[in-house]
């Protein structure tokens, strides 16, 4: 069976998941559509004069160049911005999205996967494509936040055009070469790609109303459910634990199953934990969890001693019984403390007189973040009033209400007990949390108080009610901003950095398979193969204890994935096997029976099923096989009193003409019985003597 994958984009953590194509049985299978929204970075949010210090600061100490004279990259230098605040393009933004994606033809895609909210902002791109009709599977969880976020960044762009207006029709000038050659280097860097070849993939947002038709060809089902396409694949979605509807694809056609294993977490204090035991037993498993290359970008690990530890953790994981390794950790008691920290945070900050903002758009989070935070207020006896500005914050917080089934069983607790799922309905009630659409509303505008704690979009820093109040509290050194780990705050802060004094907290959150997990949990999974990015692969060393072979793939490369099973499973009716007329085979210890019916594909599996006409079976001649043994063929002949003779081979192998056995029949008429390798032919004008011979052929041959 033909399998191939291509991986169009690695992405980097949460908010860019990774993209690839997956060819099974000749169906094309997109897996996730995302958008880089951290190369909104290179524009800026404030369109008026920065006047900025360039600090003696440029992109000679940020990336290592070559100043021999004459060389190209010292004539580069010369003509590049510094990076700085004025070295941000000033103009409405666009989108990056995944660029090897474009090279494809869209109308060819069969099937779209997508694994998590925000694993789909990128759909409407395709979906107002003319070409595009393939069919899009999401959970209902995943559909409807996904949809809230694609709503919630139209919205943030919109109101930037309403604060500075819109572009001008056509190509943006900044993407002229010559205006790219001038940026800075780490700003070149994120428009082209290290490659310099992704300029393609930046378009211009998509409306509200590609929005809507994007969601109309949405399919959304249940984790476990099985939903058949084409009759020929069976797909199944599994909770991955990253986020709330966020989920692992597997995949099942004619004798093999395939895991898509996307960013996952064992231990979730929000989301329904990673069901690993709903991808076990596979053939194939795609790993595409790419928090590592996050946490590689944030940390300075030793590639040898992560190889090291993850050799150990792989001996502990054979001697210990597996999933000790694997749920040993208890991963919410880890995200539990990093709140609290947060939270101590927080209220140092706000007792100081100064105000919090906190533009983390991990929905999960923030919803712990505000339950333990609002309890720590109270317990401090701090009165600071809390805000939650967003265009769908409303909606997202009375569905993740409603949702028990895409929860953790803990939360799920809460409902047989009487408890809200989440501790923001009661706050929102009391009073105590305050959710408004936009920041200038006359209600918000009524009702503000400083100092403020502020949950708010976006974590990029250049859209959203986080850009006005960046602007108004960078001044402030008591105040604080909670930022993702992975923003680059370097670049993300350019805007403010001559006068930033606020206080900048890093938070990192768990986003996937931690690196000593990867090994035990494919020992858990068993399957005969597994795809591993190239990355990856520089990061942990395949153990020899290993029961599956492996292949690495890397971005815009097709890799071949060989069928673990060359045998072919066929299902038979229930009323087609009564009619079966078995015949014992002469040289085997063997039976056969002939078939005939309809051939089909059903949930991914062939199956023979009866024809009409099968409902009255016609006696029909037997079909043989082989080559006759030509001494029994003459006895047969004899005993049916027909006389003949063997004659000699004729045909030369050296020419390379087939050889071929001819028995010469001389009584009771002439005809010739010629035996090849590809078949045996009686020449005679005599019917009732080929009747004859044919009889004595099918004595000494098998046949059905």
């Amino acid at each position: 069976m033909f399998m191939e994958l291509t991986c169009l984009s690695r992405g980097s953590g949460i908010h860019f998941p990774p993209c690839y194509v997956l060819d099974v049985c000749g169906i094309r299978i997109l897996i996730d559509c995302p958008i880089d929204l951290s190369a909104l970075a290179i524009f800026s949010p404030l369109h008026q004069e920065s006047h900025a210090v360039e600090d003696e600061v440029n992109l000679d100490c940020l990336v290592n160049k070559s100043t021999e004279p004459g060389s190209p990259d010292l004539k580069r230098q010369k003509l590049e911005k510094h990076l700085n605040a004025d070295a941000l393009i000033r103009a409405e933004p666009w989108y990056k999205t995944v660029t090897n994606l474009h090279l494809w033809n869209i109308a060819f895609i069969d099937v779209v996967l997508i694994s998590s909210p925000s694993a789909m902002l990128g759909l409407p791109f395709l979906t107002r494509h003319n070409g595009f009709s393939a069919k899009i599977y999401v959970t209902e969880a995943a559909a409807k936040l996904g949809k809230l976020m694609m709503d919630n960044l139209v919205a943030m762009h919109t109101e930037y055009r309403q604060f500075y207006g819109p572009e001008e029709a056509g190509v943006p000038q900044w993407m002229n070469w010559e205006e790219l050659e001038s940026l800075p280097s780490a700003l070149r860097e994120i428009v082209l790609g290290t490659d310099g070849i992704e300029l393609g993939g930046w378009m211009q947002l998509y409306s509200a109303a590609d929005v809507e038709d994007s969601v109309k060809e949405l399919h959304t089902l249940k984790y476990g459910e099985e939903v058949c396409y084409n009759g020929a694949i069976v797909l199944i979605a599994s909770s991955s634990g990253l986020e709330i509807g966020a989920c692992n694809w597997t995949i099942k056609c004619p004798n093999t199953s395939i895991a898509c294993i996307s960013n996952s977490v064992f231990g979730s204090a929000h989301a329904l934990e990673f069901d690993y035991h709903a991808v076990q037993g596979n053939d194939v498993v795609i790993y595409a969890d790419n928090s590592f290359t996050s946490i590689l970008e944030h940390a300075d690990i030793d590639s040898s001693s992560t190889a090291t530890n993850i050799s150990l953790s792989l001996s502990v994981f054979y001697s210990s019984g597996g999933e000790d390794i694997l749920l040993g950790i208890d991963e919410t008691k880890e995200e539990r403390e990093n709140l609290d920290y947060i939270c101590t945070r927080v209220i140092a900050s706000v007792k100081a007189g100064g105000s919090v903002l906190i533009p983390v758009d991990r929905l999960g989070m923030i919803l712990q973040l505000m339950e333990q935070l609002l309890v720590r207020l109270e317990n401090s006896d701090v009165k600071v009033p809390v805000y939650v500005l967003s265009y769908v914050a409303e909606e997202i917080l009375a569905f993740t209400n409603i949702i028990p089934e895409w929860l953790c069983k803990q939360r799920q607790g809460r409902l047989f007990s009487g408890e809200p799922l989440f501790g923001h309905v009661e706050l929102v009630k009391e009073g105590k949390i305050q959710v408004h659409r936009e920041i200038y509303s006359p209600k918000l505008l009524a009702n503000w108080q400083e100092p403020a704690i502020v949950f708010c979009p976006h974590w990029n820093l250049r859209l959203g009610p986080a850009v006005h109040l960046l602007r108004r509290w960078h001044g402030d050194q008591n105040s604080l901003l909670v930022l993702e780990d992975e923003v680059d705050s370097g670049i993300a802060l350019l805007p403010f950095s001559t006068t930033m004094k606020m206080e900048v907290h890093r938070c990192s959150f768990l986003s996937g398979i931690k690196l000593k997990k990867v090994q035990p949990l494919l020992g858990t999974l068993q399957p005969k193969l597994v795809l591993l990015p190239e990355d990856l692969s520089k990061r942990m060393r395949c153990s020899d204890a290993n029961s599956f072979s492996v292949i690495h793939y890397s971005v815009n490369e097709t890799v071949q994935i060989p069928s673990p099973d060359d045998g072919l499973d066929l299902d038979i009716a229930p009323e087609v096997i009564p009619q079966l007329q078995w015949r014992s085979l002469r040289e085997e210890n063997l039976s056969i029976a002939r078939l005939k019916g309809k051939l089909a594909m059903r949930n991914g599996k062939h199956l023979i099923f009866p024809r009409d006409e099968l409902a009255h079976p016609k006696s029909e001649p037997l079909l043989h096989w082989g080559s006759p043994d030509l001494q029994r063929l003459l006895t047969s002949l004899s005993e049916m009193g027909v006389s003949g003779s063997l004659l000699e081979n004729s045909g030369n192998k050296e020419r390379g003409t087939a050889t071929a056995s001819i028995v010469h029949i001389q009584e009771p008429n002439k005809a010739l019985v010629e035996v090849r390798e590809t078949g045996t032919t009686i020449i005679t004008s005599d019917k009732k003597l080929a009747s004859l011979i044919f009889e004595a052929v099918s004595c000494v041959l098998d046949g059905v």
